[in-house]
């Protein structure tokens, strides 16, 4: 089986690994080695494809369509796989049986080509919020999660410890002491996230209307999955004179909406759009960077 990895994956994995990647040299041969192992036939390439990982539209023996992911180590793959098991088809893709191996997992397949961000606006953030809902779970017994607290915290020290301009400082400032204080506090529960919940993760599918794919879980209050939600359609806000108070009113919405404090999800929306902004520097993506930034000072 010969192919090229989808330019978008190839660009990300440089931003990670910028000294060279060696899961993307070897991903030709470790994708056949997978395919050949579980018996499948390759349909095509999911392109543009994710940030994080090959997604290969596959068959198995029977015919039955599925899908193939491939990831490297530093993306947690096993998290996934852990957390899929968990929910076991509940709100989010259903695993399948077959060989398991590092980094790979076979999913059943849904439409990867229609998201809820095919539908309009407000009927997008509705359907996405109510899969989400359905994900929020105590975390199983037994399995070690990657907390709320453990992976801000890393972000934060790396955040720290990157050189930026006065007024972005104000911003990593703000979005340092937030974390802090959302941290502190008693949270409201400890619950199974997806960890980075957006529109795009919300499929269509077969026996549910909409289900969720590729988490990066994590374990702590529901308000942190929330953040990258309100984000979503971050051009269409910056775009809009009223961008401003839309996405305030939207933390309004959304936290009334699954019985969250809005405040808490304002903080971890602040916290996670200066994040990815400064790791949006960091990296050389500037646009991306301004994007985020000025969303950031809108909360």
């Amino acid at each position: 089986m010969a192919f090229a990895p989808p330019q978008r994956l190839v660009k990300a994995l440089g931003e990670t690994a910028p000294d060279g990647d060696g899961w993307l040299e070897a991903l030709p041969e470790t994708a056949r080695q997978a395919v050949a192992l579980r018996e499948l036939t390759v349909d095509r390439v999911q392109v543009p494809g994710g940030r994080s990982s090959l997604v290969l539209l596959v068959r198995r023996a029977d015919g039955t369509p599925a899908v193939l992911k491939l990831a490297p180590p530093r993306f947690r793959p096993e998290a996934e796989r852990a957390a899929l098991a968990h929910w076991d088809g509940l709100g989010a893709v259903q695993p399948l049986d077959g060989p398991e191996s590092a980094g790979a997992l076979l999913l059943e397949r849904l439409h990867p080509d229609v998201s809820v961000r095919s539908l309009p606006e407000a009927k997008a953030l509705l359907e996405a919020a109510g899969t989400l809902r359905r994900l929020w779970v105590d975390p199983p017994a037994g399995q070690v999660f990657e907390t709320v607290a453990e992976r801000t915290g890393r972000q934060a020290d790396v955040m720290r410890g990157t050189a930026v301009t006065s007024e972005v400082a104000g911003l990593v400032e703000a979005a340092l002491a937030a974390r802090e204080e959302l941290v502190g506090a008693a949270q409201p529960e400890v619950r199974l996230l997806h960890g980075t919940f957006r529109q795009s993760k919300v499929l269509a599918a077969e026996r549910s209307p909409w289900l969720a794919v590729g988490p990066d879980p994590v374990v702590g209050e529901c308000a942190f999955d929330l953040a990258r939600l309100v984000r979503d359609r971050v051009e269409d806000l910056i775009a809009t004179p009223s961008g401003a108070a839309t996405t305030r009113r939207r933390v309004r919405k959304l936290a009334e909406s699954l019985e969250l404090d809005a405040e808490r999800v304002r903080g971890w929306t602040l916290f996670r759009a200066v994040e990815s902004g400064v790791r949006a520097l960091r990296v050389g993506r500037p646009r991306d960077a301004e994007l985020l930034l000025e969303f950031a000072g809108w909360l």
